[in-house]
């Protein structure tokens, strides 16, 4: 429990935040930016390890879309878990220390990658990577904490953004070790990994800060637990986040197996979607502060749909430039949606903290406490849908050689996240409230209110 404790903290208060919070609390979103890409890089590790085993390695596509999605898998679970130790152990300390555990997967890997290893000592080091995936669910519990309601859609989407960038850092990494040393070098990819990793755990350490305020509240997260709205965002977030992750790590493969690429083809394209996904969810974040965030991903999952029956077509065209225009704008379409969805999560907790009459600093207090709670828990479900995709993809190839059925079922699913998120926060009157409110409460609603059309 060392190192550099806040006592005070008070960032909805105006002449503290221009005095003091400000400059903190930026200080900290940078490093916790730094920290959190690395921490998606080892995350999104095995989307560029794929395409460096060639037929060498005796692993078969379907094989290598289960050990990215093994990946996925650990890391949602471990988001949950992360969530809490913010609290538990400080924001700068558990920086530190989730930053050193990526040397476990960084360093097992780099053993490892060799023709010969067997397909059980893979798996298990692709699941070691998921401590990756959880390095976003502290950094955004602990950044949520330091901004005030009215920034945190930039905050929050600075800083996820930032991490998100990771993943296409890690694709040029590959792209550069594969033009350059050729595709028997994976162990060099790793090599560059770990001084970055020692770096990030250094810097969290002089440059970070603890907010003592900040505690773990049980009762606020089996409220978060049993609130709907929880669930309800935790669907959404797994159409963007989910659909971001998801491509992510199986962008380069699709197109190996689809397409016939060789993976300095292949890595020469993967990193263009994750990049601009990852450079435009803080501006998902900073429309959704200015136009509203239900509003944005609405329109979101509209276009996502939209783009998803291009790349329908294209498959069945088998025309790459087509795909990639359809896919590109999938990866560009989650990085808004994947701000925009964030940011109605803090607006979401505050307007049913109105709805319970809770007013000025009570209302605030609320929805900081709800929101912080649920943040976990929406991030591990959503990063749930990026197994989804690449379960979905691995089925599709073995079954019928192409990705084109599973296209169809995110076709499908973006649409039945457009009718929830209109049903939900945009509909007049503006939403239905948690079926544990009041009668008065669901009385309440049916007057335009501040909030749900607003998130």
């Amino acid at each position: 429990m060392g190192g550099r404790w806040i006592e005070r903290w008070e960032p909805e208060d105006e002449t503290f935040w221009r005095e003091r919070g400000e400059r903190i609390a930026r200080r900290n979103l940078i490093f916790s930016v730094f920290s959190e890409h690395i921490g998606f890089s080892i995350w999104s590790l095995w989307s560029v390890m794929v395409l460096f085993m060639g037929p060498q390695y005796g692993v078969d596509p379907a094989g290598k879309f289960f050990l990215i999605a093994t990946a996925t898998f650990v890391g949602a679970l471990i988001r949950v878990p992360y969530t809490f130790a913010v609290a538990r152990f400080g924001g700068r300390n558990w920086t530190v220390v989730s930053a050193l555990m990526l040397l476990l997967p960084t360093g097992f890997a780099y053993a490892v990658m060799e023709p010969g290893t067997s397909y059980g000592t893979l798996l298990l080091v692709a699941a070691l990577t998921g401590v990756g995936g959880g390095n976003f669910a502290s950094s955004m519990t602990n950044i949520n904490a330091f901004f005030p309601l009215r920034k945190k859609g930039w905050a929050l989407g600075l800083n996820a953004g930032g991490g998100n960038i990771g993943v296409p850092v890690v694709q040029l990494v590959g792209l550069l070790v594969i033009g350059v040393a050729g595709a028997a070098h994976p162990r060099i990819v790793l090599g560059v990994y770990i001084p970055l990793i020692v770096v990030a755990a250094v810097c969290a350490a002089l440059f970070m800060d603890n907010l003592a305020p900040v505690k773990n509240d049980t009762g606020a997260a089996k409220e978060a637990v049993k609130a709907g709205h929880t669930w309800i965002m935790a669907f959404l977030y797994i159409g963007t986040f989910g659909s971001f992750i998801g491509y992510s790590f199986a962008f380069g493969l699709v197109l190996q197996t689809q397409f016939g690429r060789t993976p300095l083809q292949a890595a020469s394209l993967t990193f263009i979607g994750p990049l601009l996904g990852s450079l435009i969810r803080p501006i998902g974040g900073s429309l959704a502060d200015r136009h509203g965030g239900a509003r944005i991903t609405l329109w979101t999952f509209a276009a996502m749909a939209v783009s998803t029956g291009v790349v329908v077509y294209a498959s069945a065209v088998e025309s790459l430039t087509v795909f990639l225009v359809g896919f590109i704008g999938l990866f560009v379409l989650s990085g808004l949606g994947n701000g925009s969805t964030y940011k109605m999560i803090p607006a979401i907790f505050l307007s049913q903290g109105h709805r319970k009459g809770l007013t000025g600093e009570a209302a605030e207090a609320y929805g900081r406490r709800l929101s912080g709670a649920a943040m976990g828990l929406i991030g591990a479900v959503g990063a749930l849908g990026g197994l989804g995709i690449n379960l979905a993809f691995r089925q599709s190839f073995q079954t019928a050689g192409t990705g084109t059925a599973a296209f169809v079922a995110f076709l499908v699913f973006y649409a039945a996240c457009m009718v929830v998120t209109w049903a939900v926060y945009l509909r007049r009157p503006a939403a239905v409230p948690d079926t544990a409110e009041t009668a008065a409460a669901a009385s309440d609603a049916a007057e335009p209110q501040p909030g749900y059309a607003e998130v």
